[in-house]
């Protein structure tokens, strides 16, 4: 567990750097550095969304974007959902969207490709700040196989080797970069697996670290793979399965935690009401920015959507951030209000740690 301990070091470490550059702003309103942009148009503006965010249950979570957006700017807003990560990331970096909402990696695969993509803002940890601003990236296994993963009192990754793997997509950050980052450095310690790289967890096989790896495209495609006995352990995060399964024994967020299938739960997980799996890693992960395109959209754009984003209003804005009476209505939202969440400004440096892991 030393890894993952050292990776949330890491990520408070960064967050607290992190606050210097927004705290010299006014109001920690002001838009990133960017470069020169064309004049504003009045045509529509394209928003590109991965496959967890692209669901029909999402739909007025994203509409609510759109219209937060669409006002602000005054032009309309064309959501473009997708079916693979590789797509959405791709949309952003040629020029063919102008906004997105990306985990880490996929907004530093976008940068890599096209330094006019930039953090627009991140939603903040559930007390308001940066330092808080993560979320978990899982390793589950279904409920009933868990005890071939204990150590002692608690769990640990040792036993993963061989098993059939899940992980969401290459482009993923808490689907893929965390995971396989630490399953690298873990394993490496270990003479057998001293050469091991992130490109000997992509294939499966007798020679293979694991007998066989899926994709599942999504966080909740990695999930479904668990649960329908695909697979024998699967890489997804917290926030993607939120509004699909409820923790019924331990500590959220923590090893040991049993998490099931609501009853109610929309596809794809309305097949699987009642399906348990158990945590046996929870490894916190930098929260996933909403990136702009700065060659196609202007300085003062970027500045007018920080300004708002990070608004009192959009804080308190049950469509953005529900509230528990708003989820318990029906909807289902990207992001929820359990005491001070809202958006924050940070700068491209607040991503160097998974830039560190590539």
């Amino acid at each position: 567990m030393r890894v993952f301990l050292g990776l949330l070091v890491l990520v408070m470490a960064l967050a607290g750097c992190a606050q210097a550059p927004a705290a010299t702003t006014t109001g920690g309103n002001a838009p990133a550095a960017a470069p020169t942009a064309p004049a504003a148009a009045t045509g529509p503006l394209v928003m590109a969304w991965y496959p967890n965010e692209s669901g029909a249950d999402l739909k007025d979570a994203r509409d609510a974007f759109g219209t937060l957006i669409s006002d602000t700017l005054g032009r309309p807003v064309e959501h473009r959902t997708t079916t693979d990560y590789i797509i959405a990331i791709e949309s952003v970096a040629n020029n063919n969207a102008h906004l997105a909402w990306f985990g880490a990696e996929g907004y530093v695969q976008a940068n890599e490709r096209n330094s006019s993509v930039i953090p627009l803002v991140i939603p903040s940890g559930s007390n308001g700040s940066v330092e808080s601003a993560v979320y978990y990236s899982w390793l589950a296994v279904p409920r009933g196989e868990e005890d071939q993963y204990r150590d002692g009192d608690g769990f640990s990754i040792e036993n993963i080797q061989g098993k059939r793997f899940s992980f969401v997509s290459n482009s993923s950050t808490s689907g893929f970069r965390v995971p396989s980052s630490n399953i690298v450095t873990y394993f490496g310690e270990k003479p057998e697996w001293q050469n091991l790289e992130t490109e000997d967890l992509l294939e499966g096989g007798p020679n293979n670290f694991f007998a066989d790896v899926q994709f599942g495209g999504s966080h909740q495609g990695s999930a479904v793979n668990l649960i329908t006995d695909r697979v024998d352990v699967a890489a997804f995060c917290d926030s993607c399965v939120d509004n699909y399964v409820s923790l019924v024994e331990g500590t959220e967020n923590q090893v040991g935690a049993v998490y099931r299938v609501n009853d109610d739960a929309d596809e794809p997980f309305n097949q699987f009401p009642g399906a348990e799996f158990v945590l046996i890693a929870a490894v916190p992960v930098l929260n996933a920015p909403f990136v702009a395109n700065s060659s196609m959209l202007t300085a003062e754009e970027i500045q007018k959507l920080q300004a708002v984003l990070t608004s009192d209003e959009v804080a308190n804005n049950d469509k953005i951030f529900a509230t528990q009476a708003v989820i318990d209505a029906g909807f289902r939202p990207f992001f929820r209000k359990t005491d001070a969440e809202r958006f924050l400004v940070v700068p491209d440096s607040f991503f160097d740690p998974i830039r560190a892991m590539r």
